[in-house]
């Protein structure tokens, strides 16, 4: 026999991904005998103790890769008040920020923020205590959480340089906040430690990389001691723009793209190659020369990759130029990302770590 639920229970539980609680389930009326039951037939699955969605849930969650945002609100339910926000790389997947690779073998976290009493930490999440103005929480979908310029402010206290400045990029690329809010909400918590750490952040930051590569390659580029390229630049001919370069040095016009392995992905891959190698044979035609730097270049080749970039800018541009060059002075997000509908979307090339 299945497990009938009342309607308000289910909408309810759409709110939030799909999520059951037991104490919601007993409430209405349903037994422990009923959940273990409808759990062996397969009607629910166990997200964690005490914590369950319907077996079609589970299949859209996966299906969109949500698993996160629903194995967090599930700790959320059991450790903490109604709608105590979601915090620091918890936040930052909800906001659709690239976040740190995790090592092998090391528990996801999911943190949460409350303004009072003590912090605590559980197996698999961990409340913070901390201060928190009403314009620091907002919600997102089915998620409370941090605002964006909280959220990349208390992670750039503890993440690595490189990972927290592509958060930052990604966030303002977007208009999740504005270089203003980030410095107004590190000016408000000033005192707590790693400010310092933070400040350098966002000095690192541009906001016009267009993915965690371009921002990695545009850090990598500064410490090894390579002149700084303008980012995002269009590439115009007679009053057509013809290719968005990730980096240009104008002087040698010299285009620097950075490689990961979202293009490469997707039935039109092919196809989309194919009229990059053609626009790139033309702009090449008229003087223009290109460096592609992937991942594995920026970290095992560097050094190769250096010299050869050091190479390249010895020698002039064209004296004559029939093409157009127009840095960007604010990003412009790609597009394709799908609105979100309280089922958080996640872009391809902003999963943390190469490609």
């Amino acid at each position: 026999m299945s497990l009938v639920l009342p309607l308000v229970t289910r909408e309810t539980a759409r709110r939030r991904l799909g999520l059951l609680t037991r104490s919601g389930l007993l409430a209405c009326g349903v037994t422990d005998q009923e959940i273990a039951a409808a759990v062996r037939r397969g009607e629910l699955r166990r997200v964690r103790a005490g914590a369950y969605v319907s077996a079609a849930d589970w299949a859209e969650v996966e299906r969109t890769r949500r698993l996160p945002g629903l194995r967090a609100l599930a700790v959320g339910a059991a450790v903490a008040p109604a709608g105590t926000p979601f915090s620091s790389s918890t936040a930052a997947w909800i906001w659709g920020l690239p976040r740190p690779a995790l090592r092998r073998g090391a528990a996801d976290l999911v943190h949460l923020a409350g303004p009072t009493g003590r912090g605590a930490r559980g197996r698999d999440w961990v409340l913070h205590r901390a201060a928190l103005s009403a314009d620091e929480v907002t919600r997102r979908g089915a998620y409370p959480l941090t605002s964006a310029a909280r959220t990349l402010v208390d992670v750039a206290r503890s993440w690595r340089e490189q990972d927290a400045v592509a958060a930052v990029d990604a966030a303002l690329l977007r208009r999740l906040t504005t270089r203003d809010e980030l410095l107004e909400t590190l000016e408000r918590h000033a005192t707590v430690a790693g400010t310092p750490a933070v400040r350098r952040v966002l000095d690192l930051a541009d906001g016009r990389a267009e993915s965690w590569l371009e921002t990695c390659g545009r850090l990598t580029f500064a410490a090894g001691g390579l002149p700084p390229f303008l980012p995002q630049v269009e590439i115009w001919l007679d009053g057509e723009l013809l290719k968005v370069v990730d980096g240009w040095y104008p002087e040698a016009a010299l285009a620097v793209e950075f490689d990961g392995l979202v293009k490469y992905r997707g039935p039109a891959a092919a196809r989309d190659l194919v009229e990059e190698k053609r626009v790139e044979d033309l702009l090449r035609s008229f003087g223009i020369r290109f460096i592609r730097v992937t991942y594995e270049m920026l970290t095992r080749q560097w050094s190769t990759v250096r010299a050869r970039v050091l190479r390249e800018l010895a020698t002039p541009g064209p004296a004559l130029r029939v093409f157009g060059e127009h840095p960007r002075a604010v990003g412009k997000p790609r597009t394709g990302a799908q609105v979100d509908d309280g089922w958080l979307w996640r872009a391809l090339d902003t999963v943390g770590g190469p490609g």
